[in-house]
């Protein structure tokens, strides 16, 4: 028997360079270019309809995806539009993460603020510390007013 039959274990090169052009699980590749922590949080993405394959809503997290195809999540409020360029063959480092899509994601509007627009009552900027008990009194006194 050649070395080059095959053996038991001739699919573990499914995941290999041949098939990186051929395509890849959503959950995988969104777990390789980083849009979230763990495969498993990005398979509970695509299950809760938070995920499109060219507009078309994914319920499956095994969906294969090809290069030029354009995926939408939307991830903590956020709404991310990437077009997917290669699969990958491994969870690499920010910077060869970036290498394996095109980010489409319109920018925000002019003079949005980080929270897409919209200012909140009672929402105080990070480092600005905690409330004084004046600053209390005058934030219950506004929103008393509101009801």
């Amino acid at each position: 028997m050649s070395s080059s039959a095959a053996g038991p274990h001739s699919d573990d090169d499914a995941d290999g360079p041949a098939a990186i052009g051929a395509g890849q699980r959503l959950d995988k590749w969104l777990w390789f270019v980083r849009v979230i922590k763990t495969r498993t949080q990005a398979a509970g993405l695509v299950t809760d309809g938070k995920v499109r394959v060219n507009r078309i809503r994914v319920e499956k997290p095994s969906q294969t995806v090809r290069p030029g195809d354009v995926v939408t999540v939307s991830v903590r409020g956020h709404i991310r539009v990437l077009k997917m360029i290669s699969g990958g063959q491994r969870r690499g480092p920010p910077p060869e993460a970036r290498l394996l899509y095109e980010d489409l994601t319109p920018p925000p509007p002019p003079g949005a603020d980080r929270n897409g627009g919209a200012t909140r009552s009672g929402v105080r900027e990070p480092g600005e510390g905690r409330p004084t008990k004046r600053d209390r009194r005058l934030l219950d006194r506004l929103r008393d007013r509101g009801d």
